[in-house]
């Protein structure tokens, strides 16, 4: 390898590793932020998945005990049983694209369920048009602010926003519609502000918590980065705080005592020749590793110092410079969890690329507290909601975890 080859694969290295700032990370332009939670914090969207189901199953429950209080009002019971249907559709909707295995919540699924539950409340409106006497026992704006309150975790606070604007725009119209009819003979407007409060109320709620849970998320993101970046800069030049020296300075312990007898002797004998090219060539090699490594080889070589963990790293092209920030939080937990708490014996990371594509393949033994299927399947949807192509294999005694991933597209 050159000094120009060198060199380039270490700038490249370098820029690889350096912590993202705020304009750079994903999903931000210009401070504004753009990402969901699930897209921040993967493990943290599947455990907020059970919440998306009790919210389906109060807004369920609650269109049906609405209908029956309001039962007097009815003219058209086939459009209030259609209202009940278009809710449970939207529940379940959103129920299953919440789905870990279903992962990631795209914006279509938002306007799916939004549009589901707004069909719900028109299709309340026509079964009591007429006869709609009340606000209060209409379950439409309940039912969509539910839903919308319900998905936060899975959407950007500006598509939760313009997704509740819209359906409160949609209300608007119902209520202006039946307001001749309401007992109060409040003003249309009146009327609109009053149907559209519980909507617009829980679609604040909604993008202030994605948004406060993603700025978060990100700020903490930003500083394991930097930290990591620390630590990194430590191992390198050899004096890292904590984990085992580098190789480099473990070799300046022999070659430096080495130097000084050879200064301070009358003569250079055929044995200190053959020592010195023997630490020249050991010496050598270290620079090499130390320069060809990657994050990947420090997590390798910390886990098996602490954990008593044999790891094998097969990355011949440098490919795991290349993946983005997610990606790599993904492998890295996988990693870690694989190799903590007597789960695996060894493991084996594993990198090809060809064409436009990469794959990477973790093979473990396992140890005495074997992992599960479904545990290993969580993380695979986990990969997924990284953009990595996850396919996961467990038997008695091996595991292995297939991801894939297309290259060309890490943030600089």
């Amino acid at each position: 390898m050159s000094a120009g080859e060198t060199g380039e694969r270490m700038s490249q290295r370098e820029r690889m590793t350096r912590p993202r700032t705020i304009p750079e990370a994903r999903g931000l332009s210009g401070g504004s932020i753009r990402l969901t939670q699930q897209e921040a914090d993967p493990i943290g969207a599947i455990t907020a998945s059970p919440i998306v189901a009790i919210g389906a199953i109060l807004a369920f429950v609650g269109s049906i005990a609405l209908t029956i209080a309001h039962w007097g009002e009815v003219s058209s019971t086939l459009a209030a049983v259609l209202a009940i249907v278009f809710v449970a559709g939207a529940g379940f909707v959103a129920s299953r694209s919440a789905s870990p295995a279903r992962a990631p919540f795209t914006a279509d699924r938002l306007w799916l369920v939004v549009s589901l539950a707004v069909g719900g409340a028109i299709a309340e409106y026509v079964s009591t048009i007429g006869a709609n006497r009340y606000l209060y026992d209409d379950f439409g704006p309940l039912v969509i602010g539910m839903m919308i309150l319900s998905v936060a975790p899975y959407c950007t606070w500006r598509s939760l926003v313009f997704a509740g604007l819209t359906a409160s725009a949609v209300l608007s119209i119902l209520v202006a519609g039946g307001s001749p009819t309401i007992a109060t003979g409040a003003p249309p407007l009146a009327l609109i502000v009053v149907g559209s409060a519980p909507v617009l109320a829980m679609t604040a709620a909604a993008a202030s918590y994605s948004y406060t849970v993603v700025a978060a998320t990100l700020a903490w993101h930003r500083e394991a980065n930097r930290a990591a970046l620390e630590h990194d800069v430590a191992l390198r030049s050899g004096f890292a705080q904590s984990g085992s020296p580098s190789r480099v300075s473990v070799l300046r312990r022999e070659v430096l005592p080495f130097l000084a007898g050879v200064m301070t002797a009358e003569r250079v004998s055929v044995a200190d020749a053959d020592r010195a090219r023997e630490l020249a060539e050991a010496l050598r090699r270290a620079l090499r590793a130390g320069i060809e490594s990657t994050w990947l080889d420090a997590l390798a070589a910390s886990l098996s110092a602490t954990n008593e963990v044999t790891i094998g790293i097969v990355d011949p092209m440098g490919a795991a410079v290349e993946l983005r920030e997610d990606q790599r939080s993904v492998l890295t937990a996988l990693i870690l969890w694989l190799g903590d708490a007597g789960r695996a014996r060894s493991i084996r990371v594993s990198f090809t690329t060809g064409g436009d594509h990469g794959c990477i393949v973790v093979d473990a033994d396992l140890g005495e507290q074997a992992p599960s299927k479904r545990e290993i399947d969580r993380f695979v949807a986990v990969a997924r909601a990284a953009a990595l192509g996850a396919e996961g294999q467990v038997t008695h005694e091996h595991v292995r975890v297939q991801l894939t991933y297309q290259l060309g597209t890490s943030v600089e």
